[in-house]
């Protein structure tokens, strides 16, 4: 129950218009990192896990209007995530790849299991990607970016969860942000 409340955060994303207005540096960093954000993520706990919510192949139509800024394609490869930093949900993260886009090495990313998707992305180089835009689930920051690991789209949605650094090292009171977006459902214990 607790990873639907949070997995159903990602579809109350309203995306935001350039320039955003950053409260601080510190998010401004973190949501415009270009590198691995599992690998960031790595710097503040001994341990990365994943919760795999939902996997697998849904039609455009189900999707919404997320797959517009893709490929045009009747079914997408869909993949939703927390990812746990010592087992506080840090991020929720979803995934969006048009199925006829899934060749080669991409179809490695339909079997990853609970590996994070950043350490198949990152593995050799940064994939190319062509925008990072910004968004909000009330105090609550996201970012949203097409890649093109081996010139295939895809497209990845985050949503900083407030027990993520990104808070913590930015000063805001992530219990105190936890409340306000969502009470005493959003609370794990």
């Amino acid at each position: 129950m607790q990873n639907q409340i949070t997995i159903a955060l990602l579809d109350s994303i309203c995306w935001l218009k350039d320039p955003v207005s950053w409260p601080n540096n510190t998010v401004h960093n973190w949501l415009m990192e270009r590198k691995s954000m599992t690998r960031k993520l790595e710097n503040y706990c001994t341990r990365i896990s994943i919760q795999r919510y939902c996997e697998g192949f849904f039609s455009a139509r189900a999707l919404g209007a997320e797959t517009n800024l893709l490929p045009t394609s009747k079914r997408l490869w869909l993949r939703e995530v927390v990812l746990y930093g010592d087992e506080k949900p840090w991020l929720a993260a979803r995934t969006l790849i048009p199925d006829q886009k899934i060749t080669g090495s991409a179809k490695e990313l339909m079997q990853l299991g609970d590996i994070p998707l950043g350490r198949w992305l990152f593995l050799n180089r940064p994939p190319p990607r062509d925008f990072i835009q910004s968004g909000r689930v009330g105090s609550l920051w996201a970012r949203r970016y097409r890649l093109f690991p081996n010139d295939q789209p895809l497209l990845l949605t985050e949503l900083f969860l407030p027990d993520s650094p990104l808070y913590t090292r930015s000063g805001d009171d992530p219990y105190k942000l936890k409340e306000e977006i969502v009470g005493s459902k959003f609370n794990p214990k």
